[in-house]
């Protein structure tokens, strides 16, 4: 039974990878491991994703990662189930926590500022994937209930 579970782990990171790997040669820039990685489920921090990339990178970087490295080590994060998703009610008491006055939502300036100016900062990239998903349109804010519900939605270790 752990011989195949193992075996299906293996093939879909290799299908993740695959995805990626443009020139069809088993290595994809080290830019797209980031995404690879969140494709299997796990969520590392920059970093985490940092350290990861130190442990499949070459000797002497090529701005390439090679499968033959990424699978191991990949294979090992799957299986000690790092990198896990932030549970929902974790998730919730932390936009709680910058709704100073307990409205069920943040305005977009709130959000915007809290994202990239606290923390661990996101990119601009990230800001607007988050702002695409999270935003009310109508009315500029970002209802969190709803975004937790959106984002978790996809969350196979959900209870």
């Amino acid at each position: 039974m752990f011989d195949r579970a193992v075996a299906e782990i293996e093939k879909k990171i290799i299908e993740a990878f695959e995805v990626f790997d443009h020139e069809c040669n088993e290595t994809v820039d080290v830019r797209e491991i980031g995404a690879i990685v969140r494709s299997l489920g796990c969520y590392p921090t920059e970093a985490q994703l940092h350290e990861l990339l130190a442990e499949v990178e070459e000797e002497e970087p090529t701005g390439y990662v090679h499968l033959e490295k990424f699978l191991p080590v990949m294979k090992k994060v799957l299986l000690d189930k790092r990198y896990r998703p932030i549970p929902e009610d974790v998730l919730l008491r932390a936009f709680e926590a910058l709704d100073e006055n307990k409205r069920g939502y943040l305005t977009k300036e709130e959000l915007v500022k809290y994202m990239t100016e606290e923390g661990e900062p996101f990119t601009q990239e990230e800001m607007e994937a988050m702002l695409s998903a999270a935003l009310d349109p109508e009315t500029n804010t970002v209802r969190y209930k709803d975004y937790i519900t959106l984002i978790t939605a996809g969350d196979v270790t959900k209870k």
